[in-house]
């Protein structure tokens, strides 16, 4: 079994199954075991739900049984998989990665799956348990309060990124076929670039993220993380879909490409194609998370956009320059300018100021989502004593910004200056963007998911606790557009670097072909060797 689902993948697995030579039973079985074997190690899964992933599978192995040769199997039928702690599972607790949704009597218990969840379920995929992630996604690297620390799994000294940290590891080291991230700022592709996975960040709107605790719910999105280009897809040809619990989602099939995502995974994809790397990354310019309100001042401007520049560090810039060699080899024209996606894009971007508006999504969150003792933020100050922290509702300006006046919490609905913070700097980003592929006859854009390598958490990073391997990606949130991470690669150390690749707003299809060509040249992802034994198992 360890030789034939180590790194297995879902047509793979499927094969196995057709052959009889597995049973869904012993396939969960043997993931638990590993999981069992070294998660104290690396706490990737904080809740392992032995118990619900097992009776899964003994059903599924009833329904094959019964149904002979004429029965029809799911496209992840069988498929273990985890999902994170912030997206609700019926009956088990939404921890969002913080001790406060788990006080004894008083925990966050899900009254129904989430969107993706019900449809993860419905195509066959069984949920081996949760993954950890930082208090409510709003970190670089995987350090909660819930469960501790989570450790990289080529290194478990090491950060995996944040916030989706716990899946990578997860999924990485075999702990898992796949799982599901959350992306609010590069929550999906930032960790996934440190583990050699592939991460999706769909269109905003092609995937529902009803029923996923919000850290920011106009920035906020789900999609897979696996450790194939073609597993991925399978995932998010399964998550994709219109959702009337997520306005987002309204219209989706008429915009996006269609479907099967898999009908676009060629290995020639990248022939022919151009793309441009935007020259704000390589120049680090600052995009703060959230971006700068309307209101903000001159200075604070100024302030909040020197805080949040991030340099390229040059071993980064070396690995990115390497992965563009493979992109070149598959086909493609990369094209450095001055003139793509300069530093004026990344005012513009940062103009799209949401911090007013991210009680609106805790409220409309914990009155579907919530436990039977508080649907409302207020209510849980009632039952608990004590509030949900500004991150969620507001109030305080975020931790880069300390000290300003309190930011009043608004419906964007109708907020008056919902236009000037939100959907006018939008707007004109997003043309900005369409603009620069027009002018130069680009498909998309490439560029490193991360501005530095994994930090080793076991040393002060930048004379302070390790914040995580910190990106200048969180201006594909703001417009909504695809992008995904793709292995690029690794450092001389052995840790793995990732390339990101964006696309038009619905051209999903051709990203993931893009990902997949590139993949199919290079073939750069190799697993880690896990260790039973190591540092800061339990650090928090």
């Amino acid at each position: 079994m360890d030789r034939d689902l180590m790194e297995v993948t879902i047509p793979r697995l499927e094969e196995l199954y057709r052959a009889n030579k597995y049973t869904v039973t012993e396939v969960v079985e043997w993931y638990l075991t590993r999981i069992a074997r070294y998660n104290g190690i690396y706490r990737a899964v904080q809740t392992v739900d032995a118990r619900n992933a097992l009776a899964t599978a003994a059903r599924e192995d009833a329904e094959a049984k019964a149904g002979g040769s004429s029965f029809r199997r799911g496209p992840m039928w069988g498929v273990p998989i985890v999902t994170k702690a912030n997206t609700s599972i019926k009956g088990l607790i939404t921890t969002d990665g913080w001790k406060g949704y788990m006080i004894p009597g008083h925990e966050l218990v899900a009254p129904k799956d989430a969107t993706i969840v019900a449809k993860l379920r419905t195509a066959g995929a069984v949920i081996l348990g949760q993954t950890n992630m930082p208090d409510f996604a709003a970190s670089d690297t995987n350090r909660s309060t819930a469960f501790g620390r989570t450790g990289n799994a080529y290194d478990v000294r090491f950060s995996p990124g944040g916030s989706s940290g716990g899946t990578v590891t997860a999924v990485t080291g075999n702990f898992a076929l796949l799982g599901n991230g959350t992306d609010t700022g590069n929550s999906i592709r930032m960790p996934s670039a440190t583990s050699s996975v592939v991460g999706v960040f769909p269109t905003r709107g092609l995937v529902s993220i009803a029923g996923i605790a919000p850290l920011d719910w106009l920035l906020d999105n789900t999609g897979p993380i696996a450790r194939t280009v073609t597993d991925a897809t399978i995932a998010l040809d399964v998550m994709a879909s219109e959702d009337a619990a997520d306005a987002r989602t309204t219209g989706s099939a008429a915009e996006a490409q269609k479907g099967p995502y898999t009908q676009y995974l060629k290995a020639d994809a990248l022939k022919g194609k151009r793309f441009g790397v935007p020259a704000f990354i390589l120049a680090g310019a600052g995009i703060p998370f959230q971006g700068i309100r309307a209101s903000a001042t001159a200075s604070e401007v100024a302030e909040d956009t020197e805080d949040s520049r991030e340099p390229l560090r040059p071993e980064t810039r070396a690995a990115f320059m390497k992965s563009v060699e493979g992109l070149r080899a598959a086909g493609a024209t990369v094209v450095f300018d001055d003139s793509i996606l300069p530093d004026s894009f990344a005012v513009t971007v940062a103009r799209v100021g949401t911090f007013p508006y991210v009680k609106e999504g805790t409220e409309k969150f914990l009155a579907e989502y919530g436990p039977a003792q508080y649907h409302s933020a207020a209510e849980y100050e009632s039952v608990i004593g004590s509030r949900l922290p500004p991150t969620i509702i507001g109030g305080a300006d975020p931790a880069t910004r300390r000290g300003r006046a309190t930011i009043v919490q608004e419906s964007i609905e109708s907020d008056p200056q919902a236009e000037a913070n939100f959907y006018g700097p939008r707007k004109k980003a997003l043309e900005a963007y369409n603009e620069t592929l027009d002018r130069l006859h680009l498909d998309g854009f490439v560029y490193p998911a991360t501005q530095m390598p994994p930090p080793d958490e076991t040393m002060p990073q930048n004379g302070k606790l390790s914040e995580g391997p910190h990106s200048d990606t969180g201006w594909v949130n703001m417009i909504g557009v695809p992008a995904v991470v793709v292995p690029g690669g690794f450092y001389p150390d052995g840790l793995p670097f990732g390339l990101e690749i964006s696309a038009r707003p619905w051209r999903d299809g051709d990203l993931l072909g893009w990902a997949y060509a590139y993949e199919q040249a290079t073939k750069h992802r190799r697993p880690p060797v896990l260790v039973e034994k190591g540092l800061l198992p339990d650090a928090r």
